[in-house]
This record gives structure tokens, C-alpha cells and sequence, in this order.
């Protein structure tokens, strides 16, 4: 079986564990991978990630045209740019996370930040999230401001991994459709806590937070 075979398998197999754990409904979200050659693989345009066809993903070469597969998502110019901006990254999830998409109705912590490091593994694995405003889906501008808070945070020295677009969702990004995934997780049950805690907690202080950074290289 061919690396990109194994990877086919693996965005499926990603895809179906979050729409059977809620965080993902319907045929909202998608999930791309780079390969080694500077191509894509992206879930088709209104798949439910739950039933992915290895099959079926579209295919898109390093020029950006599709050359198998059902129709790309709408996302793909978002996917692409990211990966152009962050070129460790390897593979990137959108999805519609309920508690996440709640948190931008309400109102976020900060611009800068939608959540405030209030545990351990937030700032470890999860870093900060910038909010992007929102536009419709699929709307170009919104790839040109990613890919310049991207570019301005690596400027600061703590590069992110994820972005929250306004009442659409997360994109997150990592080395593998896993550590994406896991990403995606922390993110999503850290909003969580924080709209189900009432009074809100504080936040880790600076102490705290230089001690992760110590211990485990927390980019905060």
C-alpha cells in the first residue's frame, strides 16, 4: 500500500471518529492532507465525514488543479494557504464545533486569543487561537487574513496552530490528520469548560505559564 493510500485511510478514519463523537455534523467540515510532493488531499464539497470514500477524495496537484476525485471542497484556497504559510503543517481540519461556534455567538475572551489558558494542556497543545472575522464560507479574503496572522504570530515567536472563524468554526493544522485531530479536541472541550463554568475561572498566571514553557516547550 502506497503512502498515499495509507493517508486516504487515515482522513477517513479521522473523520468518521469525530462525526461519531459529535464534532463534526452533518456534511459540515473537511480535512486535507499535504503530500510529500506539494499535492492535496481534500474531502469532497457536502461530505459527511462520518462515510468518507477513500476513493472519493479530490485530489489537487502543487499548481492547484483537481485532477481526481469528487468536486474539492469550497475551503481548498483556505487549505492551500495554510499549508503555504505553514509549512510544517501537514494536514488541516475545519470543522463546525459546537461549543467553539457557541463561544463567537456569545462572545469571545479576546481577539487575540478566543479562550484564556485556563488549563495545562490548552497552552501545551493548543497555543493561542486568533479569532478571523467572519465572511461567508468559501469567501477568498478570509485565506489572505489567516495566512497573515500565521505569518505575524511566527513574527512574535509563538506560531499557532489554530485560527476561529466567527460563527463558522476552527481550521487547525499539525504533522499528522492525528495530531490535527487532537488539536481540534483540546480546542473545542477547552471552550467548553469555559462556557459551562459560571463564575469563570481565572486564568494560569505568567509563573505557571513559564513553567510550561520550560518544562515542555509551550509556545505561549
Amino acid at each position: 500500500m502506497s503512502d498515499e493510500d495509507l493517508l486516504r485511510g487515515e482522513i477517513c478514519r479521522v473523520g468518521r471518529s469525530l462525526y461519531e463523537r459529535g464534532y463534526v455534523h452533518a456534511s459540515a467540515g473537511n480535512i486535507s492532507v499535504r503530500l510529500d510532493d506539494g499535492s492535496v488531499l481534500i474531502t469532497p464539497t457536502d461530505a459527511c465525514l462520518g462515510t468518507l470514500d477513500p476513493a472519493r477524495l479530490a485530489h489537487i496537484d502543487a499548481a492547484g488543479t483537481q485532477t481526481g476525485g469528487d468536486r474539492a471542497s469550497k475551503t481548498l484556497a483556505l487549505h492551500r494557504r495554510i499549508y503555504a504559510a505553514a509549512p510544517e503543517a501537514r494536514c488541516v481540519i475545519h470543522t463546525h464545533s459546537t461549543h467553539l461556534v457557541a463561544l463567537t455567538l456569545q462572545g469571545v475572551w479576546a481577539e487575540q486569543d478566543i479562550l484564556p489558558p485556563i488549563t495545562p494542556y490548552y497552552v501545551m497543545k493548543v497555543g493561542h487561537v486568533p479569532l478571523i472575522p467572519y465572511h461567508r464560507p468559501g469567501d477568498a479574503q478570509v485565506a489572505q487574513l489567516v495566512a497573515q496572522r500565521i505569518a505575524a504570530m511566527a513574527a512574535r515567536g509563538t506560531p499557532i496552530r489554530a485560527v476561529m472563524l466567527e460563527r463558522l468554526g476552527p481550521n487547525v493544522w499539525h504533522r499528522s490528520p492525528a495530531e490535527a485531530s487532537a488539536v481540534l479536541e483540546e480546542l473545542e472541550e477547552t471552550a467548553k469548560l469555559w462556557l459551562l463554568c459560571k463564575p469563570k475561572p481565572a486564568p494560569l498566571d505568567e509563573a505557571q505559564i513559564e513553567a510550561l514553557r520550560r518544562q515542555f516547550g509551550a509556545a505561549w
